[in-house]
């Protein structure tokens, strides 16, 4: 008796597609599917098996996407799909929803751009300025390229020579021109006991730091004293020195802060005042001893506007002291004036290497 003939496959129904990794049977020849080519399918598919990878259900509609797993302003980028369904890989079945972006390494997401700023809280702004190197070192730096900072020195250049009071063009002028002498005098006082003190300890010389009332009562001759009696005949003030803006370096901007407080103790141990020919004098002091553009400049066109009289004295006598004197003394800051005060004001220029100033009206 012949073998019963099996029946005829079911065709599928209006709209419903063939179950996955079937098998169809088209003219007697079977064709399978295959990777990356589409099969031509008769539309009869054989009786429903136990699939391996169940199809899940999938919601309608599909759910808004949530954000309470991601980090602020983090956003994960959207599957290539116009809503979150299973897909197939290798024979898995993949998760359902956002997918990595092919293009981002793993564990990265993008950022959105309603909350631009990054997971470690700093703004898009600050990390820019950080790759470009500009950003602040310390409180009021403003960072400036080389450029910048040559606009900066011939401005206050012309400003501080045509007028020499203006202090704060001085100041730019020392801090844009002072990128060599600056880490030389830091080297000097990395190298000397009390200058390393100084740079670690950083004091200060302002009213809020020195004690007014117990200056004033030390003996005459001696440092405190005679720096008192220096602010008070010239009516000048400590805190008038502006702090650094253009040093692109913390510890520098220190160093030449020391330099600028120590400058009235400058003219305390020299005996010179704050009149032209003064401030000249020092400055040539200054220049040998620090080596600054600033002081370099001020001490070579100073004496433009002094009187003929003026003239002859600096050049014949306070000039030669103040560089005989410069030459000799070690490196001026590395001395703890506040350390100081009650020392002579002598036994400290002795101590220093300057010379006694000369017996002349200045």
């Amino acid at each position: 008796m012949p073998a019963a003939r099996p029946a005829p496959p079911r065709r599928a129904l209006p709209g419903q597609a063939a179950a996955a990794g079937c098998c169809c049977c088209c003219g007697g020849r079977r064709r399978r599917r295959r990777r990356g080519r589409e099969s031509r399918c008769c539309g009869r598919v054989p009786a429903p098996q136990a699939s391996a990878f169940p199809p899940r259900p999938l919601p309608w509609p599909p759910p808004p996407p949530s954000s309470a797993g991601s980090p602020k302003g983090v956003r994960a980028v959207p599957a290539p799909f116009p809503f979150p369904f299973p897909f197939r890989s290798r024979g898995r079945w993949g998760p359902a929803g956002p997918v990595p972006h092919p293009l981002l390494p793993a564990g990265r997401a993008c950022l959105s751009h309603a909350e631009p700023r990054a997971q470690d809280g700093r703004s898009r702004e600050e990390e820019e300025e950080e790759e470009e190197g500009c950003y602040q070192l310390y409180p009021g730096h403003i960072p400036t390229s080389p450029l910048q900072k040559a606009l900066l020195a011939a401005g206050s250049a012309f400003m501080a020579l045509y007028d020499p009071y203006r202090h704060d063009m001085v100041a730019v002028l020392g801090e844009t021109t002072g990128c060599l002498a600056l880490p030389n005098l830091r080297d000097k006082m990395k190298h000397h006991p009390e200058g390393y003190r100084i740079l670690q300890e950083r004091p200060r010389i302002r009213l809020s730091t020195l004690d007014m009332a117990r200056l004033r009562g030390l003996p005459h001759g001696s440092l405190g004293r005679e720096y008192v009696r220096f602010l008070e005949d010239n009516k000048v003030s400590p805190d008038t020195r502006m702090p650094p803006k253009f040093v692109d370096d913390e510890e520098l901007a220190y160093v030449i802060q020391r330099y600028r407080e120590v400058h009235d103790l400058m003219h305390t141990l020299l005996g010179m005042p704050t009149n032209m020919l003064g401030e000249v004098v020092v400055k040539w002091f200054e220049a040998i001893q620090t080596g600054l553009p600033m002081c370099v400049l001020g001490a070579a066109f100073g004496p433009v506007r002094l009187s003929a009289r003026k003239l002859q004295v600096l050049a014949t006598e306070l000039l030669p002291w103040a560089i005989r004197s410069g030459r000799n003394a070690s490196c001026i800051l590395n001395v703890y004036y506040e350390q100081r005060w009650e020392q002579p004001v002598e036994s400290l220029r002795e101590e220093i290497g300057i010379f006694p100033p000369p017996a002349v009206q200045v």
